[in-house]
């Protein structure tokens, strides 16, 4: 099954070696993001919030330029440098993804820079 690398501006670019996103198959792939503005490549947002919603918004441009979206994510695993901003991470998280919600890792992690690190599986295949 070939690889199908997934790119755009409206998410955070890589900042290392690895893709944004792959296809494979009914499945895309997101890479670990942050809270990086795709625009200036910098970090964005104080708060544990700030830094969800705009590393959730990376997520949602990359599954777009895939042909998918939120409702199409099936696991995500989250880090989170301080695991005592689980329950206002949580809060926001919670209205990226419709019900069914995905199935989810979070762990506390050391990240250079940023409080919250997501990557995401998307199934895009038939029901």
């Amino acid at each position: 099954m070939p690889k199908q690398q997934i790119t755009t501006t409206s998410g955070a670019s890589p900042m290392g070696a690895y893709s944004q996103g792959l296809r494979v198959g009914d499945f895309i792939f997101v890479s670990g993001q942050g809270p990086i503005d795709p625009a200036t490549g910098k970090i964005v947002g104080e708060t544990i919030e700030e830094q969800t919603a705009r590393t959730l918004e990376n997520i949602k441009a990359i599954l777009e330029a895939g042909g998918a979206t939120m409702a199409d994510v099936v696991k995500v695993t989250a880090h989170l440098t301080d695991l005592s901003n689980f329950a206002a991470y949580n809060k926001v998280y919670a209205t990226y993804f419709p019900d069914p919600k995905p199935v989810r890792t979070t762990v506390g992690s050391q990240l250079l820079g940023m409080l919250v690190e997501i990557d995401a599986i998307a199934y895009v295949g038939k029901d």
